[in-house]
């Protein structure tokens, strides 16, 4: 029975990283073209509108599409499945109270928060547009959190995908017919695209949980506490959230400020904010599709094991998933550094870009196995100690952001950013290691990162031997990734980084028996 739910992990895994790595493929072309057509600055505006959004949405999800997995997930768990659909029902309540009051709030004080808080007028109507979407993201992301727990991950990836192609499409349409006009006519038409994305994610979304939910028939027997559960689940939830996203929010409206007073011109500071945030971090932040899909999968799947009392699989599904995302992550940390000089050429057109991607990329494991911690904690009902590291993690950026930035620009926010990292998955790790019983292996690790620097360095050989070496163009960099990885497998092998049970469990779920 355990490998039958492995397998279906797995298969689950493959479909939304897929999914994941196709939408990030299409909004990074989505933020080359703005790069191209509103700029740097421009990307800086709409980076500052972005960290609005995001703590309006916070507002407007308010902790539900966790609860609504983790709720869902512990009623399939039990002997009866009637509660399913009451879980939904009370989730898709509370999620549209809470959409429909962050839409009024955004809508009347777009003003306000645009000309006093952010401190910039061409904020407020792209802001009283985005309003709209507040409802349609908080109620979709119950029928999100439904199909993760069902693990029926393929319809929401799917509905997902179509949302952003959607968006990147109309996007493109739409700036392109209207020509030449300010930055703030295109952020408003860049946010009411993703408006009408969002109407057709919900009503997509709404479609196939229709058809869905029939596999669960009736009601929840009475004294199930199910609103009793959900408020327990989602309002402490949502506090430490709000906390977290308004200090960050706060951090992100400070940085052209620090910038500024560094001595940059407010265009120059724009533009710098729109170069790391809007350029950089799409690049290094890529491949890590996989980890946040993960992070998503493990939440039901460690909530069924400790609802069940499976001690030694929980234990069995941390190592492994740590271990494995863990040798993914070195290689890909190698590729970012030896090529980062080609990947910013390339993709942006900017050395500065490539500069930037090699100083970030050595803490790229932590960044990317931190997603799937946090994952793995909150499937253990862990969440709110999450919370409180995330917390502390955002108020720590804040105070750095205050002293560092004013002397050292943009080096002392990748500083920053980068110190904040590793402390937050520093207190993950430890809490992950203690709950659960996992036992790393350093000797392992150290041997993965000189076999992914050793695969970088064979693979620029190889290709340079055959009269192919590194250049800043696209086949270029295919082809020396692409070897890179193909050097790796066997190279970890050889040094023993990937244990024999973890090989055969591998070649078990892909072949299905």
């Amino acid at each position: 029975m355990d490998m039958e739910r492995d397998r279906g992990m797995f298969l689950n895994t493959i479909l939304l990283t897929a999914s994941s790595f196709l939408m990030r493929a299409t909004g990074m072309a989505l933020q080359v073209f703005l790069s191209r057509r509103i700029g740097a600055a421009g990307l800086g505006l709409m980076q500052l509108i972005t960290s609005v959004s995001t703590l309006a949405a916070t507002f407007a999800v308010s902790g539900i599409r966790f609860a609504a997995t983790r709720l869902v997930a512990e009623e399939l768990s039990r002997s009866g499945r009637g509660g399913v659909r009451s879980a939904v029902r009370r989730c898709l309540i509370y999620a549209a109270c809470f959409g429909l009051a962050a839409a009024a709030i955004l809508f009347f004080g777009a003003r306000i928060i645009g000309e006093r808080l952010v401190g910039n007028g061409e904020t407020v109507l792209p802001l009283r547009i985005l309003a709209f979407s507040m409802p349609l993201i908080s109620t979709a992301s119950v029928f999100s959190g439904y199909f993760t727990a069902v693990c029926r991950i393929v319809k929401t990836a799917a509905v997902q995908l179509t949302e952003q192609l959607f968006q990147v499409a109309a996007v493109i349409a739409a700036l392109s017919l209207i020509g030449s006009v300010s930055a703030e006519v295109s952020c408003a038409v860049i946010v009411a695209c993703g408006a009408g994305a969002d109407l057709l994610c919900l009503f997509l979304h709404y479609i196939l949980y229709r058809r869905d939910r029939l596999r669960y028939p009736g009601e929840s027997c009475r004294g199930n506490g199910l609103t009793r559960r959900l408020l327990g689940i989602s309002l402490p939830l949502a506090l430490s959230t709000y906390a977290r996203t308004a200090l960050s929010t706060v951090q992100h409206l400070l940085i052209p400020r620090g910038y500024q007073k560094y001595g940059m011109t407010e265009a120059e500071a724009l533009a710098s904010y729109g170069t790391v945030s809007g350029m950089v971090f799409p690049i290094i932040l890529f491949p890590s599709a996989l980890f946040y899909a993960l992070a998503d999968l493990l939440v039901p799947e460690l909530t069924r094991a400790q609802v069940l009392g499976q001690a030694a699989r929980i234990r069995r599904v941390v190592s492994r998933t740590l271990r494995l995302c863990l040798l993914f992550s070195f290689c890909v940390a190698a590729v970012l550094f030896r090529f980062s000089g080609e990947l910013g050429t390339v993709v942006y057109r900017s050395a500065e870009v490539g500069r930037y991607v090699r100083l970030m990329a050595p803490i790229m494991p932590i960044m990317y196995l931190d997603s799937v911690t946090d994952g793995m904690l909150r499937g253990l009902g862990e969440h709110m100690y999450t919370m409180r590291v995330n917390l502390i993690d955002s108020a720590v950026s804040l105070v750095m952001v205050i002293l560092l930035l004013p002397r050292f620009a943009v080096y002392g926010y990748l500083f920053m950013v980068a110190s904040t990292e590793i402390c937050n998955f520093a207190l993950s790790i430890a809490r992950l290691i203690r709950v659960s019983g996992l036992r790393p292996c350093l000797l392992i690790h150290g041997k993965a990162i000189l076999c992914a620097a050793g695969a970088v360095e064979l693979a620029l050989l190889l290709l340079r031997t055959l009269g192919l070496p590194l250049e800043a163009s696209t086949l270029s960099l295919v082809l020396h990734i692409t070897l890179t990885a193909a050097l790796y497998v066997p190279l970890l092998t050889a040094a023993g980084c990937i244990p024999r049970e973890d090989a055969d469990w591998v070649k078990t779920l892909i072949k299905g028996r």
